[in-house]
């Protein structure tokens, strides 16, 4: 199975379903479906060839949908990058993928991005563009010509499962980003796996406000699609009150978020929105601290609260059961259906209930490694046991319960080792989050001659509790143990973070 498969369903069996409600703008799944048709006839006549990457350089838009369904009914490979990413770091990404082709916005032009790209990537031969007065010429082309002057008709192209459908660029510890190969198999198998524990149905009316670019994002597009439900899509959660009102008018029964954007939600008064529709709501990136658990559970009576983890490496890993989240508010659950995981020491044994050591992955949601990185993916796509098979290593520590429900700890790099003893950063962290006012902490480690680390601690707080230092230290001094006290405390307006919620915990440092 393919991923367009799903798209190209439900356009033959429910065509005039609305598919994708978009800046108030409204698509069937005939529409989106012959849209993508044209779009993909266009590369195809671009000269696009089997397995060719071609990027998305756009906020979440009508167009970057289009442009994924229709890259992979050419045969083609998407890489979806944020658009706030510098043209340096997008310049590095289109030449690491050796991408011959970008949709994006005429912008590009107007600011000479489109030159500094022709000149630095030297596989990119044709651009893209969207807006009504977007620039033609013989390296560019206009989606909305592109939509008036090719065929709707399903193009004839032979892909199969195992054919590199995306590259999902992530960005490591030293910044460089990778990209993280994805082939249809994997990317169907987990969507399928997800869909199944979240019971998704085909009333199901999806709201997105995660960047495409992330896999977290992208997935709630293309499980709509699959399942298919109605997917509303935005742009971002800048606006909480503009995205509440939204789930009240198209009766949304999903949401996906990141800790970030249930943080504000639990300072909100929730009670003057209609969020009746709601069925669930889920969340990744990081954990969420259970004191904002226990608020969401009274906040959204009724609605079901999926704790999950995962990295785009797997896409998804963990998740708990609704059904176990007020006995286990720390905890991340259990495997995702169809897969296996389990702790490991460092001699690659597997670990006992409340032993800590390193997740390790295995199913077929473990993709295929990073692109054109053979030593990073060497370190952490290892061989299995069972022949030709790869596992996959996180880097997370964990541990298990006696019933075999998983809690993170920390990265293994984030791990604090301060006067001969290790501070798990989550825990101190947890216990910040239980202060009245705190909307954010961070638990880090920074170096320190006498210590060898020191606990710093940085804070977003809301300003009206007027927290300082000294109200920090004794909320923790009879909470914590002497040696994971902090040395240094600090406030900020804002933490730092990827596009799709992650904290950027080494710019912190």
């Amino acid at each position: 199975m393919l991923i367009q498969d799903g798209l190209e369903h439900n356009g033959k069996c429910r065509p005039d379903k609305i598919a994708l409600i978009c800046e108030r703008r409204r698509f069937t799944y005939a529409a989106v479906d012959a849209m993508a048709n044209r779009f993909a006839h266009a590369l195809i006549a671009r000269g696009l060839k089997r397995g060719d990457r071609v990027g998305i350089y756009l906020d979440n838009s009508v167009e970057a949908v289009i442009g994924i369904y229709g890259i992979l009914k050419a045969g083609g490979t998407f890489v979806v990058v944020n658009q706030s990413t510098k043209v340096d770091k997008l310049s590095f990404i289109l030449r690491n993928c050796q991408a011959v082709g970008l949709l994006t916005g005429r912008n590009a032009f107007a600011h000479g991005t489109a030159g500094k790209l022709l000149s630095e990537c030297r596989d990119l031969s044709f651009f893209v563009t969207t807006g009504s007065d977007s620039t033609e010429g013989t390296h560019v082309c206009s989606f909305d010509s592109i939509q008036t002057g090719f065929s709707s008709e399903e193009p004839s192209i032979s892909t199969i499962d195992l054919d590199i459908a995306c590259l999902v660029y992530t960005s490591g510890s030293t910044g460089e980003p990778k990209g993280v190969i994805c082939d249809h198999s994997s990317m169907v198998f987990v969507s399928n796996s997800v869909m199944s524990y979240l019971e998704n149905v085909e009333s199901d009316v999806i709201l997105n406000v995660l960047p495409l670019s992330a896999s977290y994002g992208l997935y709630q597009v293309l499980m709509t699609f699959t399942f298919g439900g109605t997917l509303v899509l935005e742009n971002s959660f800048a606006y909480p009150v503009a995205i509440l009102q939204r789930i009240a008018e198209e009766g949304v029964t999903g949401f996906a978020g990141v800790p970030t954007m249930y943080s504000v939600l639990v300072q909100m008064d929730l009670r003057g929105f209609d969020l009746s529709s709601l069925r669930y709501i889920t969340n990744a990136a990081a954990a969420l601290p259970p004191s904002h658990i226990e608020q969401l559970i009274t906040k959204l009576p009724g609605v079901r609260i999926y704790s999950m983890y995962g990295q785009t490496e797997t896409k998804r890993t963990l998740y708990l059961p609704p059904s176990q989240l007020r006995n286990r508010l720390d905890s991340v659950g259990i495997a995702i259906p169809g897969t296996e995981v389990w702790i490991e020491g460092p001699d690659g044994s597997r670990l006992g209930p409340n032993e800590v050591g390193e997740l390790v992955v295995r199913g077929r949601h473990v993709m295929r490694g990073y692109w054109q990185d053979p030593q990073a993916t060497a370190a952490r796509f290892r061989p299995g046991t069972v022949p030709g098979e790869r596992i996959y290593y996180t880097g997370d520590l964990f541990r298990t319960d006696e019933e075999g429900y998983f809690y993170f700890v920390a990265r293994k790099d984030d791990v604090i080792k301060t006067r001969g003893e290790k501070v798990a950063p989550n825990e101190i962290e947890n216990i910040l989050h239980r202060i009245p006012g705190v909307l954010e902490a961070v638990v880090l480690g920074v170096p320190d001659d006498t210590l060898g680390e020191a606990v710093k601690v940085v804070l977003v707080v809301d300003k009206v509790f007027g927290l300082n230092h000294h109200d920090v230290l004794t909320y923790l001094r009879s909470r914590v143990e002497d040696y994971a006290m902090p040395k240094y405390i600090e406030f900020r307006d804002e933490l730092p973070k990827t596009s799709s919620g992650k904290l950027l915990r080494r710019l912190l440092r």
